[in-house]
């Protein structure tokens, strides 16, 4: 079985607040360093970032406002531990301990994503979605749509809104990044998450690597990486970061990467 959230999820919210962020830091400088945590909810959104670049509110209050609506911005903008920052001095290095597993997408995983994808393009709302295909069951639970029209359509094996309608949103539950692993790398969930981060960590780097190599061996990989390490796998580690930044250019950028994840 597996899940998927849809962008407007509180969850993907703070998601791509974080990945717009990142993007703003990207058209600052070339290869900036950062990492940002975003806590969304109830008319509030809290934002830890820390970076060679200093934010200020008037930087980032335009990428809140337009992703996840009106709300109070908490903002702390710190410098990069000074550790992790000459890390990265003169070479590019792995910029944490991790490990990572890529595994190709099974059917039940498309399905489901084609039908998350179907769904946000009719109710451009909240949503969640869960897809069994040994049961055949689908659950779906849409905002802001008809609970009776959605039964309709996906049939008696469809379960839909089990609470009746429903409004959604960040007034209805909060939103923290990396907090819908599931739903980003499905079977391949191993440590940290996709969001927030510049391509110099390797939960981005090396997950996104590991993504792309399972689809193109057509099996499960698996790398892991000590902070520091100039190669993962017997791969340059300068190799796996271009192979991702390459990625995320391809799709838009890295608020992109956040809508959905890696499917």
């Amino acid at each position: 079985m597996i899940e998927k959230v849809n962008p407007k999820h509180p969850d993907k919210v703070a998601d791509r607040i974080a990945g717009a962020i990142v993007d703003l830091a990207y058209s600052i400088e070339e290869n900036p360093k950062i990492a940002v945590e975003v806590l969304i909810g109830h008319g509030d959104c809290h934002i830890i970032i820390e970076s060679d670049i200093e934010f200020t509110g008037e930087m980032v209050m335009p990428i809140v406002e337009r992703i996840g609506g009106k709300l109070n911005l908490d903002l702390k903008s710190v410098k990069q531990d000074v550790h992790l920052a000459d890390n990265q001095v003169g070479e590019i290095r792995c910029g944490d301990n991790g490990i990572f597993r890529g595994v190709p997408l099974n059917i039940e995983e498309k399905i489901l994503s084609e039908i998350a994808h179907d769904l946000y393009r009719k109710y451009d709302s909240d949503g969640k979605y869960i897809f069994n295909l040994r049961d055949k069951k689908v659950i779906i639970c849409q905002s802001n749509a008809s609970t009776e029209e959605l039964k309709a359509e996906y049939g008696e094996n469809a379960v839909v809104n089990p609470l009746g309608d429903w409004t959604g949103g960040t007034d209805v539950d909060t939103g923290a990044t990396n907090r819908k692993l599931g739903s980003d790398m499905g079977r391949a969930v191993t440590g940290g998450g996709l969001h927030g981060k510049d391509v110099s960590k390797a939960d981005v780097s090396v997950n996104i690597y590991a993504f792309l190599k399972a689809q193109e061996l057509n099996k499960t990989v698996d790398f892991y990486c000590a902070i520091g390490d100039t190669e993962v796998g017997g791969v340059p580690y300068s190799e796996i970061v271009a192979t991702a930044k390459e990625y995320i250019d391809s799709i838009g950028g890295f608020e992109k990467l956040a809508e959905w994840g890696l499917f």
